[in-house]
């Protein structure tokens, strides 16, 4: 049996905070993927994208599990204990269209 989550417990349902990275949208900046902070409802971009904002929030917040957010992709991962995490379909809906970026 491979390891679990110990954080799984605390996902939660949330509002995304917006339409794209909230902060490369406020830079202005270009994003590869979102993940939405499965905590508070932040969305920042991957760590395949310029300023890797969701690995951020993380590290500011402390805030474990994220979603493939774009769109949802049924997945998490948990930054705290690096490994990912299922969804078991509860993933969180858009609203709207994403604008693209990559």
């Amino acid at each position: 049996m491979g390891y679990r989550c110990a954080h799984a417990a605390g996902i939660r349902q949330v509002e995304p905070s917006a339409k794209g990275c909230e902060e490369c949208l406020k830079l202005g900046s270009e994003w590869v993927h979102l993940r939405i902070c499965r905590t508070c409802g932040h969305v920042g971009c991957c760590d395949e994208s310029p300023h890797r904002h969701a690995r951020a929030h993380f590290h500011e917040t402390q805030h474990p599990i994220i979603e493939g957010y774009d769109p949802p992709e049924g997945w998490g991962w948990c930054f705290a204990d690096k490994v990912m995490v299922d969804l078991e379909g509860d993933t969180t809906p858009q609203k709207g269209p994403i604008p693209r970026y990559y």
